[in-house]
């Protein structure tokens, strides 16, 4: 018997690295190649960090394989994650780095790189993902969610048990992505 639960899954990042598509090719699988980036997010969201990790559950954070400086920054936003949001034993939350834009052919980070940068700053994962072409969408999702379930005592699953809300779950509830 599956037990329904809900996390508050965080998907922070530089700007222009894709967070909002990667997102919205999740709940909806479908990717808009006219997207526009959204506005005013960095500036007022660094004041308001605290309050945004407040109760989350897990985190994404995204960089762009064709901009290195990207990759740099994850390592910000790791520190600042951590220093924020914990689990209730003090340990950081679960927390997966997803090198996007991997179908693009100027690519500047190596799958060494970025193995070495994620073993370093204490992700529990990385993958290469293309919101564009739906590579790893899903599956980096679900990796995120089983680590997620790993440390809630609360809930018992096995790898095939895990079922992560889609948009036709969500329609009532604007707060579920």
């Amino acid at each position: 018997m599956m037990t329904e639960c809900l996390l508050k899954v965080l998907v922070v990042g530089d700007g222009n690295v894709g967070k909002s598509s990667f997102v919205h090719r999740y709940v909806h699988g479908q990717f808009n190649k006219d997207y526009k980036m959204t506005m005013g997010g960095q500036e007022r969201f660094i004041s308001m960090t605290r309050i945004y990790y407040k109760g989350s559950s897990g985190c994404v954070v995204m960089f762009d394989v064709t901009n290195a400086d990207s990759l740099v920054s994850c390592r910000l936003w790791k520190r600042d994650l951590d220093s924020k949001a914990m689990l209730p034993d003090g340990k950081p939350i679960p927390c997966i780095l997803l090198a996007n834009k991997c179908d693009l052919s100027a690519r500047t980070v190596s799958a060494e790189c970025i193995s070495k940068f994620s073993e370093e700053n204490g992700f529990l994962a990385w993958m290469e993902t293309s919101v564009k072409d739906n590579k790893n969408i899903s599956e980096s999702i679900r990796r995120l969610v089983e680590e997620i379930l790993s440390f809630r005592g609360d809930v018992h699953h096995q790898t095939g048990d895990v079922q992560p809300l889609l948009d036709s779950d969500c329609a009532a509830n604007s707060q579920c992505c």
